[in-house]
């Protein structure tokens, strides 16, 4: 997609601190984040929101699920707790119409959300 920013992100013509990469996703720290430890984790394949994940997206959602574990364990928070939020349209609060995850800790978080 030509005007998405994080499909600019990922083909490097935009910087952006990444604390994770594979072939499938990238994880960045947040430009504004919400918690002191605050990821995105951004499929490469370009897809809206969840309303537009298919089956052949599921082994996807497993990896980005897998890798956000294993950056709360490099951080040291997966016994003290993390959340993973995905944001769908507007009134959710999807601000970038890419899919992606954000990975929150380092603070109490609390519910509910919103």
């Amino acid at each position: 997609m030509d005007s998405c920013i994080f499909c600019k992100i990922i083909e490097g013509a935009i910087p952006a601190k990444k604390v994770y990469e594979d072939e499938d996703l990238i994880a960045i720290e947040d430009i504004n984040p919400v918690a002191p430890h605050h990821v995105l984790l951004i499929p490469r394949k370009h897809v809206v929101n969840a309303l537009d994940l298919t089956a052949e997206d599921d082994p996807l959602i497993g990896r980005i699920f897998r890798a956000a574990a294993a950056i709360a364990r490099e951080w040291g928070v997966d016994e003290r707790g993390f959340r993973i939020v995905q944001n769908n349209n507007a009134d959710a609060g999807q601000s970038v119409f890419h899919i992606h995850f954000h990975l929150l800790a380092g603070r109490h978080l609390g519910w509910p959300p919103g």
